[in-house]
């Protein structure tokens, strides 16, 4: 088993310290505050699961050729894949996932994911899926111009991050290769918002050219500037204190304080890095995941929950250059024009070879059962094939449909080998065990043993983090 060991910190610099620092400041909503503290979070009690790992596919993978297919459905529908048997008996999964087939005793399929949102689109899509709460009027109204607020609903990685105690060195929610969407269409739904700046997570950046290198670009700094001299210019911090007077609630000082602290924490440790450094990975493990920034993304995750970080996302990277003009999206799961080929030649197959080596490296590291996998996007595809953005049927595209996905699960207590509810006969909408987004967030929580989920914010007035929805208990 390969093992982390120490690695030079980052270097530092005086400008990307003090921009660090600050950074409570920067995102600090300012007349109304729904900064908050977290009762509950030394009290939570431990689930099976000590982390999750959330695999989003950015841009909305297409459920009826993945994971809930319909052999049986007229050919508009169904589509040139085949289902193939796995090692779950009665479980199968579309013909090029034969990797993941193999580990499909680990999964469970939840084909029954309603998810509508009133735009069918993206923006709603990933706020729904990823705080577990309907997307409200604004976005409808102002589409993709629909910024992130500072009272938004929180992510379930922040919410879990709020409920763990502290991690000694490493933050409790981090976030890679990219922050979704950033900067034209910066996503809402992947933030702390309400829960306050410091349960946001820690975005890590990775590079599809150079797949094995993963920076903070909050932490990456001007080159010359070491630990030593950070710490000798300790005294910088005091350089913020007129600021600081500029706030006249304790709750905004208090906020401050922690960030700075937290910031420089991080900035002089070697573990902030090391836990993420996949060259410490044999070249073996490196392959077996594929020397891709979504393979080395999960490795990265992997590395990390062996560190223990409670919660990490991995936001699957699209390829652009390859794939914008040949699936008429933005390179990642979006498949409005040739979906087919698509995803035949490109996603399924990175994908494939990724996530089951996720599976497998857990399970045989013994793992697995302490670390909850969710697979999810934003929607599914619509199951009728033609989109008349990309020549209708003879496109061979699907377009956005909320209405109906499959998540997966793994790990943290679930039993694999199984299949939850159903879709009606054309996968256009929930049928048997219909569940929503909250339903899938509180089944996290449960994993996690995260059951009480009050919040205040700083008049002292108490909300619920998450209302609606129960977890699926019938997958344990």
């Amino acid at each position: 088993m390969d093992s982390l060991t120490s690695r030079s910190p980052l270097p530092i610099s005086r400008r990307t310290f003090l921009v660090a620092s600050s950074c409570g400041v920067a995102s600090m909503p300012f007349g109304r505050s729904f900064a908050s503290t977290v009762p509950g979070s030394e009290s939570a009690s431990p689930g099976r699961a000590k982390s999750t790992i959330l695999f989003f596919l950015s841009g909305g993978a297409s459920h009826i050729d993945m994971w809930d297919m319909k052999p049986k459905a007229a050919a508009e529908y169904r589509g040139p894949f085949e289902p193939i048997a796995t090692s779950a008996p009665g479980v199968t999964l579309c013909e090029h996932l034969p990797m993941l087939a193999q580990q499909a005793h680990h999964l469970a399929l939840v084909n029954s994911v309603g998810a509508t949102v009133n735009t069918n689109d993206h923006h709603a899509g990933y706020y729904y899926n990823l705080t577990g709460h309907v997307p409200d009027p604004t976005f409808l109204s102002l589409g993709n111009n629909r910024t992130p607020y500072a009272d938004d609903w929180p992510c379930m990685g922040a919410v879990v991050a709020a409920k763990r105690p502290v991690h000694p060195h490493l933050p409790n929610f981090i976030t890679l290769p990219q922050k979704e969407g950033a900067p034209a269409y910066t996503r809402p739904g992947q933030f702390a918002a309400r829960l306050g700046l410091k349960f946001d997570p820690l975005y890590v950046e990775g590079n599809s050219n150079d797949p094995l290198k993963f920076q903070v670009p909050s932490l990456m700094l001007q080159e010359g500037t070491t630990t030593d001299r950070l710490t000798h210019r300790h005294a910088l911090v005091q350089e913020l204190d007129a600021v600081r007077r500029d706030f006249d609630s304790y709750s905004a000082s208090r906020t401050w304080t922690d960030q700075q602290q937290r910031a420089l924490s991080l900035l002089m440790s070697s573990s902030t890095t090391e836990a993420f450094d996949v060259t410490q990975e044999s070249a073996v493990v490196r392959a077996r995941y594929g020397e891709n920034v979504n393979g080395m993304s999960l490795l990265a995750a992997r590395r990390l929950v062996e560190a223990g970080v409670p919660f990490v996302t991995v936001f699957w990277r699209g390829n652009p250059d390859r794939l914008d003009k040949k699936c008429a999206s933005g390179g990642g799961w979006d498949t409005h024009g040739n979906n087919f080929s698509c995803l035949k030649d490109d996603l399924l197959p990175e994908f494939d070879r990724a996530f089951s080596a996720l599976v497998e490296d857990l399970a045989v590291r013994g793992r697995l059962d302490e670390t909850l996998l969710l697979v999810t996007s934003e929607m599914g595809r619509r199951p009728k094939i033609g989109d008349p953005r990309s020549g209708g049927a003879t496109g061979a595209g699907r377009d956005h449909w909320t209405h109906c996905l499959t998540d997966v699960l793994a790990g943290g207590g679930v039993r694999g080998g199984q299949t939850y509810g159903s879709s009606d006969r054309f996968a256009e909408y929930p049928a048997h065990n219909p569940v929503t987004p909250a339903d899938v967030t509180k089944t996290v929580f449960h994993a996690m043993g995260i059951h009480n989920l009050e919040s205040f914010d700083n008049q002292g007035r108490p909300f619920d983090l998450l209302a609606e929805g129960r977890a699926i208990t019938e997958l344990f």
